[in-house]
């Protein structure tokens, strides 16, 4: 069964920078296209950023311009680097493994991981 493991949130000021890791294990990471996924207080989840098996990259409208999705198959880990955070930023993270799809929709994640906590404030 695959595994996703968060890290990286935590509290930051308005206009800093973090950046979130999602690690795997029990797969070949590669082989699938990994989302980001956010949930606010009293909002639904909505997808953020993609990244698909051969690099290609999606984007939310809203994160557009300041966060950055990458991956590293050596070290099955994938990456969002968020810069110039917001305060409607703040949510609970989570990586997903799609079904070979990078629309950001809920209905196409086949794995989810645990969430990691980002809050922006001053």
């Amino acid at each position: 069964q695959l595994q996703l493991v968060e890290s990286g949130g935590g509290l930051v000021q308005p206009g800093g920078s973090l950046r979130l890791s999602c690690a795997t294990s029990g797969s070949t990471l590669s082989y699938y296209y990994i989302a980001w996924f956010r949930q606010a207080p009293g909002k639904e989840r909505e997808g953020v950023s993609c990244i698909s098996s051969s690099g290609g990259r999606n984007y939310a409208d809203s994160v557009l311009g300041r966060f950055t999705i990458s991956r590293d198959n050596a070290k099955n880990t994938v990456y969002l680097q968020m810069n110039g955070l917001k305060p409607e930023d703040t949510a609970v993270y989570y990586c997903a493994v799609m079904w070979g799809t990078c629309t950001l929709l809920s209905a196409e994640v086949r794995y989810w991981g645990k969430g990691t906590l980002v809050t922006v404030s001053s």
